[in-house]
């Protein structure tokens, strides 16, 4: 069984913003599949489909983002399912928008939802994909940014992020890694 967590924040006030790109990942690639998020425990929304002929269970932790851990990893045990069989995908400060980019490890480069993921997994191997999201103009500062809602004049990007992390995580379940970042990145 595979894993692909979205990462964001719970809320109305949070459903567009830069930082909830993690979700709207999560809720494209559900729609894509007829996978449906109808399952509420462990502090998480979550649904379990069929992907490629492979059982997966997509989640968005109701944490919020810097709690992701404490939704994930319980998840992970009820399902038995091995860290190395989860992807992540997040926002990225350091890549616009229209760039994406896969990991099969490393640290939370100062992202709280995957400095706790890292700390309730107990590695830094755990497999993400990050989304661009760019940098904030001056003066607006980083907090106001990733908070911030999806300009109208991005949303023709956003789509077109959305779409391309639908297919990079439906080959993330029948494809090895290192082949998904030779073909993606």
């Amino acid at each position: 069984m595979k894993c692909i967590v979205g990462l964001g924040n719970p809320g109305a006030k949070y459903t567009n913003t830069r930082h909830n790109i993690g979700f709207l990942a999560i809720d494209a690639l559900a729609k894509e599949h007829g996978i449906k998020l109808t399952e509420s425990k462990f502090k998480a929304v979550f649904g379990t489909g069929m992907i490629k002929g492979e059982r997966v269970v997509l989640v968005k932790p109701l944490t919020y983002m810097n709690l992701s851990g404490e939704a994930v990893r319980p998840l992970l045990d009820f399902y038995k399912i091995a860290v190395e069989d989860v992807l992540v995908i997040y926002d990225d400060l350091d890549l616009p928008l229209e760039k994406m980019r896969l990991r099969s490890k490393g640290s939370a480069g100062g992202h709280n939802g995957v400095k706790s993921l890292i700390q309730h997994l107990g590695t830094q191997d755990i497999k993400r994909l990050k989304l661009g999201v760019g940098r904030p103009p001056a003066p607006i500062q980083v907090i106001d940014w990733v908070l911030m809602p999806f300009a109208k004049s991005e949303q023709v990007t956003l789509q077109h992020v959305l779409s391309d992390s639908v297919h990079i995580a439906t080959d993330f379940i029948d494809t090895p890694f290192l082949a998904l970042m030779n073909r993606y990145n």
